[in-house]
């Protein structure tokens, strides 16, 4: 070996040195990198936004005389969206109120009759006891010749009658009490009914207009002016993007540390990685995506290949960051679950114990039907409202 090879091969001893302790210092520090932090980690990128779609539907039938909102436009709840011809409503109302009138004097009447019907069994019951009288009175004369007995007979046969009229008149009593008995009149049954039916049309009038039943945007409208809808017709979807949630598909392989109450970190392709949100784990799914597919798979085949399953998790976003910046349904995100906390429960441990959604825009006001209804009945029954 030359002078010169001597020197470059004690000047390159160095530099391996340096560049191996670097590549060992390189794998000690990804080493504890994996085991500190990565290991506890699970990422995708297959996750997209989720949230209400709340569908507008009719409850009545109608014509479509107004549109109120179009796709894209904020909505209020409460807020009528789309509004149905009321002519059909009001005419059934007006029947409706008819009925009940019609209802309750009839029913005056019957408790009318029933009155006559007792003053008549109060009579022939005094006819038979005058007849009774009568009768035993001649009976005993008979024999002694002072009364004829052609008249007792007549008085035999008065009694007879008498007794007739009485039951015939205790049966019209009890057919009309039949009716009636132990009910006043505005609490008869049928006035209930006919009431109901009442409070029943005022609600289709009032439901002619379709209220918003939560805020949100309009993402869909399906709806035309002039479009004959009925009951359950999808009119409009509403969506609050302020009450959205990530659906992580994560492989079944990467589902071994995930727990409950774990804390994530999303980015939305929409924003890129200047925007991060911050949220966690409430939730797995009870099945892989397949098993709930239109068509799953049937693994009992031949030609049978293994693919790799992935179960949605559902991440909940804090609400003041989705604020700041809001996302949109279906936007791709990608989730890193932080696993260093794994005491947490795999699968829910409670029941729900309080509705998760509600809405109160669809309230109708029934003490006013009901007002309306009993001023109807009041006016028809006179001073019969008690029986």
């Amino acid at each position: 070996m030359s002078e010169q090879q001597a020197t470059v091969s004690k000047q390159r001893k160095p530099a391996l040195l340096i560049l191996t302790t670097l590549f060992i210092a390189a794998g000690i520090g990804y080493a504890v990198y994996w085991a500190t932090v990565a290991s506890k980690r699970e990422v995708t990128d297959n996750a997209y936004v989720g949230g209400n779609q709340v569908t507008l539907t009719s409850q009545v039938s109608g014509n479509v005389t107004e549109i109120r909102a179009d796709e894209t436009q904020l909505v209020k709840a409460g807020e009528d969206l789309v509004m149905l011809d009321p002519a059909d409503a009001t005419v059934g109302l007006r029947q409706a109120e008819a009925k009940l009138g019609e209802t309750v004097r009839e029913l005056r009447k019957q408790y009318a009759n029933t009155a006559q019907f007792e003053t008549v069994l109060q009579q022939r019951r005094t006819d038979l006891t005058r007849a009774r009288a009568d009768y035993q009175r001649r009976a005993p004369l008979v024999a002694d010749q002072l009364v004829a007995a052609e008249e007792v007979a007549h008085a035999k046969e008065a009694l007879t009658n008498a007794e007739l009229a009485v039951d015939v008149a205790q049966k019209q009593l009890d057919a009309s009490r039949a009716g009636i008995e132990g009910v006043d009149l505005i609490h008869h049954p049928s006035v209930l009914a006919a009431k109901s039916n009442f409070v029943q049309a005022w609600l289709t009038t009032r439901r002619n207009a379709l209220p918003a039943p939560v805020s949100g945007y309009v993402a869909k409208r399906s709806v035309q002016v002039g479009n004959r809808v009925t009951p359950g017709t999808a009119l409009m979807n509403i969506v609050p993007l302020d009450a959205l949630w990530v659906d992580a598909n994560f492989k079944e392989s990467e589902l071994k540390h995930i727990r409950i109450g774990q804390p994530a970190v999303l980015v939305a392709d929409l924003y890129g990685g200047e925007v991060e949100y911050h949220g966690k784990v409430v939730g797995l799914g009870a099945g892989t995506g397949s098993a709930f597919s239109l068509l799953p798979a049937q693994n009992a085949t031949g030609n049978w290949i293994k693919v790799v399953q992935r179960v949605p998790v559902r991440i909940a976003l804090d609400p003041a960051e989705l604020t700041e910046h809001p996302l949109r349904i279906g936007l791709s995100m990608e989730v890193t679950v932080d696993t260093h906390e794994r005491g947490g429960p795999v699968l829910a441990t409670q029941p729900v114990s309080r509705p998760l959604f509600t809405t109160r825009a669809l309230e109708q006001p029934l003490p006013e039907a009901e007002r309306l209804a009993d001023d109807i009945i009041a006016r028809n029954a006179g001073a019969n409202r008690h029986g």
